[in-house]
């Protein structure tokens, strides 16, 4: 992290794309830290975070290219394992979204889709399911310079190629 300057482009866990605003020297209790001033896109909320809590928060960079065919790769894979208890299936996505890693949280998007087409999602898993496509649309469209309504084409068209045979059973 001490690699970063400003106006570098991060992505913080569960909130999505930020840029650097400001690198400081900031004390607190007599100790002296470095301090990154992150703006938050989606919401324009400002963050600030310690430079030596940042990687233990998941603060990186954006993916590159070689990583976003991994992605696709991985929701094209029709093999999802969900947790039938509820509460389980939720603490363990609400974990994958806080590590903030781009196939975590393709793989809470990819479970609760597939849960989707066989009964109606709880508000809860509804609101994680759309929080996972808005934060993995952002980091793509962000990372391979596409328009995110072009993006979230891709990855809808992706998972419902997936699931074809699923969403034909769940119709029939």
């Amino acid at each position: 992290m001490n690699s970063l300057k400003i106006g570098d482009k991060v992505i913080y866990p569960n909130q999505g794309l930020g840029v650097i605003e400001a690198i400081r020297e900031e004390s607190h209790n007599g100790e002296l830290f470095t301090v990154f001033h992150l703006r938050i896109i989606a919401n324009d909320t400002l963050v600030t975070v310690s430079s030596s809590t940042a990687t233990e928060i998941g603060i990186r960079r954006p993916v590159s290219e070689g990583s976003i065919k991994k992605v696709f790769q991985f929701m094209r894979n029709g093999a999802v394992d969900v947790t039938t208890d509820w509460k389980g299936r939720y603490k363990e996505h609400l974990n994958l979204m806080k590590s903030g890693t781009l196939i975590d949280m393709a793989l809470v998007l990819k479970s609760l889709y597939y849960l989707s087409l066989s009964k109606p999602l709880s508000f809860r898993e509804k609101k994680m399911m759309e929080k996972a496509r808005e934060l993995i649309v952002s980091e793509i469209s962000e990372a391979s310079d596409e328009p995110c309504s072009r993006i979230e084409q891709k990855v809808e068209g992706t998972l419902s190629r997936c699931f074809k045979a699923v969403k034909s059973r769940v119709a029939a």
